[in-house]
């Protein structure tokens, strides 16, 4: 009998642990934390990023675009990743996945990192902020290729 009570306290105890481990987003804390590829400071609120690899490990990014060539850079990192998040920019400080977002791609709309790139979760936001600010949507695939071939507006 000692044995099993000792066995199910181990079961427990094993199964709250790796429950902790669980590879989650975290919150950015904007104005403190430094961008993984280029070291700036995260400070805008509207074009913050994150990827969270398979060991719940947190890396933090100053905007899409930083994200994309982290990822072009590293592409195990980003196949490997629990997840992508990127801020919606009409939600600031809201992290949606990357991998589903729309990007538009506009002069009119600089980002940190100087790839005019703003991610919206909804592709009804996203047509409507085209239709004020021109440019192109774009998907997670194609803004990555954008950020690989340094495509800028003109």
């Amino acid at each position: 009998m000692k044995n099993v009570k000792v066995y199910l306290y181990g079961l427990v105890l094993a199964t709250l642990l790796l429950a902790g481990c669980q590879a989650e987003p975290k919150p950015i804390a904007y104005g403190a934390a430094n961008c993984t590829h280029c070291n700036m400071t995260v400070a805008d609120n509207r074009f913050g990023a994150e990827l969270v690899n398979s060991k719940g490990k947190a890396f933090f990014f100053d905007s899409a675009e930083c994200l994309m060539a982290y990822v072009n850079e590293q592409p195990e990192q980003g196949d490997n990743a629990s997840f992508l998040m990127v801020t919606d920019f009409t939600r600031p400080n809201e992290l949606i996945d990357a991998r589903s977002a729309k990007y538009l791609q506009a002069k009119a709309l600089p980002s940190p990192m100087g790839m005019y790139l703003t991610a919206v979760a909804d592709q009804g936001a996203a047509a409507k902020m085209q239709q004020e600010y021109g440019g192109r949507l774009l998907t997670w695939s194609e803004a990555v290729k954008a950020v690989k071939n340094d495509e800028r507006p003109e």
